[in-house]
């Protein structure tokens, strides 16, 4: 079940719903602004309305797997024999939570390094934030508040992504206090900070670029 839970949360997580949404518009998203696939660069070459639905697929594909292993894991200690998974027990016993975090954090790999697109994808903000509702929601609430702020200040998606999301282990111990979920968390944005390494040596050169924050 370990297995099929992975596998079924890297595909969901590997579609490319910005892009699908670009091409129903004759547009190939990987050609126009920064060449991402996420809500960022679809909100640059299409519009708000555009960029609404791909943050809610994205985030959808971060929502599923973790409500599918929450579903079918619901007596986790019984199902994970045999993985070592329940060796866990010693030091975190909430398991199922356990299991749900490595289907989000597939879920985001499978958005970062797509099947579809040869292993490339986007950078996982919208799906690490679907992730964060499904596991704490009132964490979820506040890291997408901290990157509001954050954005209408700086008018820097990628510093609103990298404040917000490095904070949320903090947003998660001060709303949820689960070991589980915080790990979780700390997984999230370690991923996030990968995945901005680029941004971050814009950011120190005063090269990367600035949306509007209107």
């Amino acid at each position: 079940m370990i297995i099929a839970l992975v596998v079924i949360s890297f595909v969901i997580g590997s579609i490319p719903t910005g892009l699908l949404i670009a091409k129903t518009r004759g547009i190939d998203l990987r050609k126009i602004g920064s060449g991402n696939i996420g809500t960022t660069n679809v909100l640059r070459a299409m519009g708000k309305e555009a960029a609404l639905v791909t943050l809610a697929g994205d985030m959808a594909k971060g929502v599923i797997p973790v409500m599918i292993a929450r579903h079918f894991f619901q007596d986790a200690g019984s199902q994970i024999v045999g993985f070592g998974i329940e060796k866990l027990h010693f030091f975190m016993s909430d398991q199922q939570s356990v299991i749900s975090g490595l289907a989000g954090i597939v879920a985001i790999l499978g958005h970062n390094f797509s099947i579809f697109l040869k292993f490339k994808g986007g950078k996982g903000v919208a799906t690490s934030l679907g992730v964060a509702l499904a596991i704490s929601p009132y964490a979820a609430l506040l890291t997408a508040t901290i990157w509001l702020l954050t954005f209408r200040h700086t008018g820097y998606s990628s510093l609103s992504a990298l404040v917000s999301f490095g904070l949320l282990p903090l947003s998660v111990y001060l709303t949820d206090n689960s070991r589980e979920k915080i790990l979780t968390a700390t997984v999230i944005a370690i991923l996030i900070f990968i995945r901005h390494k680029s941004n971050i040596n814009r950011l120190i050169q005063g090269t990367e670029h600035r949306m509007s924050s209107k």
